[in-house]
């Protein structure tokens, strides 16, 4: 009986379709066990082969917890909003839904082919509506909530709302967007607008301008991963930074229980450290700065005064609660404020509200330059640039404990979200503070005894201090701001002309201390002379949660006098309107302003026509959509319960299935997607939907399967008419000759040649040997290719890459299943190498995994079908192989290390066929062994050796230690540490025993000859070193 893989993989794939084999519900007689997926995009192209690596690796996990008695859940779903289908209904005209349907049912179609223990029953896509009900719900609740710093928890807005009327600010300790003081008189003299407008201060969810990154011929912000160089990744149209009023979730409030919740899971420390830089909290302080006014622009300091009161969310009518800084000051936050000596200038981010208040009319023209050409680079590229620019703006601030002039400068390196977007910057201390000052030839005054700065900053935080102050500041008595004459910008000796401007009594002198010592006498003289604050800060911003896309989740918001509401919770969900252009419309809004029915009628609580809104009980709704995080922050609870039209997930399957157990996502997850996963869970949390904290135990990130690229060789020659010799492969030079269709030549041959490598598909190329034929069919230019090859043969050259279309490596999993089978490209990409790493993908090697599955069922069946097998006592070397195998997989499974268990197998079966087994209980156990690994065969042979249910309701077999006692050991038999031969001996034998037998061995006393034993050394179960003189 051959093993037909097609035959034997198609009937059970629809077996247990039909008989809801993976169908799972809530058994409290059982342990619980939650495996997550990655939340896949469908997109048009369909899998490649190095999506399924988690996938199989997790459905390993899957299959092998039930097989130990669990109740396992493994559902799938789909993360369906996105911009390709987007792009592909501006062009086609094409419903994004039919689209993404289309893709789906392609995705579905190859994920059964791989035969995953999915429960389809809990299948999710976040374009239903049935299921952005619970995101939407969910930033309703956002919105009516603030963060409560002393109960470090989230608490419904109309709490603060309460203790505003009674207390105002006075003690309130909340996160917010910036620090605003009113009185109780003040709140309750407002009206519901303005009430409203401060409230976006703390809300969870709330509108905000924030700098992003805006791409208009897309005409939609982007993330920072969709942007390369300055351009869409989509599309490749250019980008810019650009300030806009957008949604935010604030996450950067749980920034300390995201870093405490670290401690809580089964990670590993390259991945918590990777959350914990990418959160970044750092403690140090905040020193407030005065600028200049004598040097300040036209306007002076109440311009800027302005900047420092602007409102959370566009403009405050009626007045603004005070932000409690003085007129004329900014503020920044440093962890190294001993070090504030050695400031020789300032550094705003170009983005900063500062920078139009402190550029002076002189430097306006070179500061606009400057702007215009930083707003086309992303944050990431501007981290990742060392290269140095900046503009100087004309204006100095006046450093607080010396009075003097320090120059305010801009430059790309500092970013708005970081701290306050502004530096004090301490060239002899930091590297790039170090590059801007040689490049624009600033001072650089070292702070340490001793540390050389001609060459490099010194960085290091060690070392006694010095200048700190300068001697000659201390010896004229030029210390502190009493020093410093704000009426007409001059300093003096004279005393104070403005008290409230010279806080400084007694001035900080650091000289002599060590570095530590400084620091922390640096925060109590801050903290003393109210200089500023000693404080936590966190690198973490806040998401920004608005798209200007049709195609994702619609904001249940609309609104009333130019304020945001939100919509009853029981009018949810509300659902994304037909339109007939995808594109933004002509007046710049968002693709959602071509609906026509997208208004909010609140007396009928129905959604109506546009040209019913009258803004006194129809209102405009919102036209952005949320990003594609927001429907993949909570897909995890969803899938407990994902039938539920009352709630986002029932308390009762909550507290059974609690969290995830097993998460395998790709690199890409680790840093913001988890981060705001963790950050929704953690808020539903606190408002009692989900009872873990963490979402995530144990997170495994899998690695990339890399393509393998091949090529072909293109002789050059002069190109014929119309082509162009660029190097690109679409438009590549003519052969010799004019030959049509081009001359090639082998790999080996090709350095006797002038050519050009051209990607060739890799489905035509098989051992790296080309498949003419079919490279003659790929392409209409290649239709009369001619070929220099080599021993018969054309050889293509190879390389690793990304896999990806555009390098014709993309191998299609459906074309392995086809020729291989399911079971073959399951323990294949296992096989690879650790689940962790990338690894290439090399077709040429499928082949072996292949074979051994025929060995496997050879085991079992010959040509005239199942094999005899036989009860009894299975003999000593058939139970210690197995026995042996059991251990090594159950142990691999747990470690996640499958590529070696997938060895263990072929070496087993190699084992066992060479004994010839028969023995019916360990071949039974074999079956179930491979059964997560390879669940086709396993159900197959489990029923061919005459069981009723599927292999996955057996229970997984457990090794025994006694099969595993060796009975003898080989030891190396050395001269003078020279090893010669080996010997077998008794594992209990002696160690007089062995010495004696070695000894009195032929080969030994051929070695020994006429020479003189002069001691034997045994090392246990190794070796055996005789020294002969």
């Amino acid at each position: 009986m051959e093993y037909n893989f097609n035959e034997i993989e198609k009937r059970w794939q629809k077996r247990w379709a039909e008989m809801k084999t993976y169908h799972v519900t809530e058994d409290t007689q059982k342990q619980k066990f939650y495996v997550l997926n990655m939340f896949p995009y469908p997109s048009g192209a369909g899998l490649h082969v190095g999506h399924p690596l988690g996938y199989i690796a997790s459905d390993i996990y899957a299959r092998y917890k039930r097989l130990k008695g669990f109740n396992v859940l493994n559902p799938m779903g789909y993360d369906a909003y996105g911009l390709p289908a987007e792009q592909y209904a501006i062009q086609t005209g094409q419903h994004p839904a039919v689209t993404t349907e289309q893709n789906i049912n392609h995705y579905r179609e190859q994920l059964d082919k791989i035969g995953f223990s999915f429960d389809w029953d809990r299948e999710v896509r976040t374009c239903d509506p049935k299921y952005y009900h619970w995101t939407q719900w969910a930033f309703i609740r956002m919105f009516n909530s603030y963060y409560d710093n002393a109960q470090q928890k989230a608490r419904p807005i109309e709490e603060l709302e309460k203790r505003l009327a009674e207390h105002g600010t006075e003690g309130l300790d909340a996160a917010c967007s910036e620090e605003l003081k009113l009185t109780a008189a003040e709140w309750n003299a407002m009206t519901e607008k303005q009430r409203r407008h401060t409230l976006m201060n703390w809300r969870l969810a709330y509108l905000g301008e924030t700098m992003v990154n805006w791409c208009a011929g897309l005409g939609t912000v982007l993330a920072n991963d969709e942007v390369v160089d300055g351009l869409s990744v989509r599309g490749g149209y250019p980008v810019v930074q650009k300030k806009m009023m957008q949604w935010c979730l604030r996450v950067s409030a749980y920034a300390q229980r995201l870093l405490d919740g670290l401690d809580t899971v089964d990670w590993t420390e390259s991945l918590k450290e990777t959350q914990r830089n990418w959160i970044g909290r750092s403690e140090g302080t905040e020193i407030e700065f005065k600028i200049a006014p004598h040097k300040l622009p036209r306007g002076g300091a109440s311009d800027t005064n302005e900047a420092n009161q602007s409102s959370p969310s566009g403009e405050c009518e009626g007045g603004c609660p005070s932000t409690g800084k003085a007129d004329g000051a900014f503020t920044i936050f440093t962890t190294r404020a001993d070090t504030i000596f050695g400031v020789t200038f300032m550094v705003l981010a170009p983005e900063s509200e500062l920078v139009p208040k402190v550029t002076t009319p002189e430097q306006k023209a070179e500061v606009d330059a400057y702007l215009e050409r930083t707003k086309k680079r992303t944050e990431r590229e501007r981290i990742s640039d060392r290269s140095v620019s900046g503009v100087f703006s004309g204006s100095y601030a006046v450093n607080p404990f010396t009075g003097e002039d320090i120059p305010i400068w801009i430059s790309d390196y500092v970013l708005a979200g970081y701290g306050t977007g502004a530096i004090m910057a301490v060239p002899a201390h930091d590297s790039r503070d170090y590059a801007f000052a040689k490049h624009f030839g600033l001072e650089i005054r070292p702070l340490i005894e001793g540390c050389d700065v001609s060459e490099e900053s010194f960085d290091a935080k060690e070392g006694t201090v010095c200048n700190s102050p300068r001697k000659e500041l201390i010896e004229n008595g030029k210390l502190g701001m009493e020093n410093y004459d704000y009426s007409d910008g001059k300093q003096s000796n004279e005393g104070n002309h403005n008290s409230q401007l010279s806080p400084l009594k007694s001035p900080l002198i650091l000289n002599g201390l060590s570095v530590k010592e400084a620091i922390a006498a640096t925060k109590k003289y801050v903290k003393e002379h109210n200089l500023g604050r000693v404080k936590v800060n966190y690198r973490l911003r806040d998401a920004i949660f608005s798209r200007q896309r049709y195609w994702g989740e619609p904001f249940p918001v609309y609104y009333k006098d130019g304020e945001p509401y939100m919509l009853p919770e029981d009018c949810l969900p509300l659902e994304l309107p037909e339109i007939d252009q995808y594109k933004p419309t002509e007046t710049g809004e968002p693709p959602l302003g071509h609906a026509k029915k997208w208004a909010w009628d609140t007396a009928n609580r129905r959604v109506v026509d546009k040209s019913l809104v009258d803004n006194v009980t129809v209102f405009p709704l919102e036209l952005n959509t949320m990003p594609g995080f927001a429907g993949s922050s909570a897909y995890y609870l969803r899938y407990m319960d994902p039938a539920n039209d009352r709630a986002l997930v029932s308390p009762e399957a909550d507290r059974y299935w609690r969290n995830v157990d097993l998460y395998v996502g790709g690199t890409e997850h680790a840093t913001g997607h988890l981060i705001y996963s963790r950050y929704w869970n953690k808020f539903l949390h606190d408002i009692g939907v989900s009872c873990e904290e963490e979402p995530f135990k144990k997170l495994v990130n899998q690695g990339m399967i890399q393509g393998r690229s091949n090529f072909v060789y293109r002789v050059n020659q002069q190109p014929l008419e119309g082509e162009c010799r660029n190097g690109d492969e679409g438009n590549q030079s003519s052969p010799l000759g004019g030959i049509e269709g081009g001359l090639f030549v082998s790999f080996g041959l090709k350095d006797k040649y002038d050519t050009t490598p051209i990607h060739v598909d890799v489905n035509i190329v098989h051992g790296d040997v080309l498949d003419i034929d079919a490279f003659k069919a790929w392409r209409p230019e290649y239709g009369n290719a001619e070929f220099i090859m080599e021993d018969g043969k054309y050889v293509c050259g190879w390389a690793i890459e990304k896999m990806s279309k555009s390098m014709y490596n993309v191998v299609n999993p459906d074309m392995i299943v086809e020729k291989y089978g399911a079971d073959t490209l399951r323990l294949y990409e296992m096989f690879l190498g650790p689940v962790e790493q990338s690894k290439p993908w090399d077709t040429n090697g499928i082949d072996g995994c292949h074979r051994f599955l025929k060995k496997f069922w050879s085991l079992y069946c010959d040509k005239d079908g199942m094999k005899e097998l036989a009860g009894g006592e299975a003999t000593a070397e058939e139970l210690k192989s197995v026995h042996k195998l059991i251990k090594k997989v159950t142990q691999d499974i747990e470690a996640f290390s499958y590529n070696t268990s997938v060895a263990a197998f072929m070496i087993c079966v190699n084992e066992l066929s060479q004994m010839k087994c028969r023995n019916r209980a360990l071949l039974t156990d074999l079956v179930v062994l491979i059964a997560p690994f390879a669940p086709h065969i396993a159900e197959e042979l489990w029923h061919a050796l005459g069981n009723d249910t599927t292999v996955f309701d057996a229970a997984w077999p457990e090794y025994n230690e006694k099969f595993l006692v060796e009975s003898t050991v080989s030891l190396t038999v050395s001269f003078n540490g020279k090893a010669r031969f080996q010997m077998q001996f008794a594992a209990d034998a002696d160690n007089k025993t062995i010495e004696d037998t070695v000894l009195d061995d032929d080969r030994s006393k051929k070695y020994i000859g006429e020479k003189n034993v002069v001691k034997v050394i045994i090392v246990p179960k190794k070796i055996v070193n005789i020294v002969i003189k």
